[in-house]
């Protein structure tokens, strides 16, 4: 669980970033998924340098106000000995996971994959995004 909490932004200002018992549900479910996730990527391991933010933690780094990190069911990865974030985004795209939401993300120098999955009960989206400086658009950019 710890993977999916740990903040050295949440340290470093004294947020309190531990999860409602609701939550711990949804990154239970989330860390079951990216089990999943690592077979698909021949078990490379995954590196999650985000997982859950609360509404504090997810302002503090400009987090989207319905993002999926604040109810527990995205994480932000890299898996450098699959390949680099595009490719793993193409390998996931074609898989048969079952995400509600894939997206390639680059800020600056920083690139990763953002991985999300639907609340228990709802269909998954599928649905692939590329966010950078140019916006947010469908699909896998480079």
């Amino acid at each position: 669980m710890e993977e999916f909490t740990r903040s050295d932004t949440a340290r470093t200002l004294g947020i309190d970033n531990t999860p409602a018992p609701a939550i711990v549900v949804n990154l239970r479910r989330l860390a079951r998924f990216n089990e999943l996730v690592r077979l698909e990527l021949r078990g490379a391991p995954m590196v999650i340098s985000s997982g859950y933010r609360c509404p504090a933690l997810n302002r503090v780094v400009g987090g989207a106000g319905n993002s999926a990190h604040l109810n527990g069911l995205a994480n932000d990865f890299t898996a450098p000995a699959f390949g680099t974030p595009m490719e793993i985004c193409q390998a996931l795209e074609k898989s048969y996971l079952q995400f509600d939401q894939l997206i390639y993300e680059r800020a600056g120098s920083a690139i990763w994959v953002h991985l999300g999955i639907a609340a228990e009960g709802v269909a998954p989206r599928r649905q692939v995004l590329t966010i950078d400086s140019k916006g947010t658009r469908a699909g896998l950019w480079r």
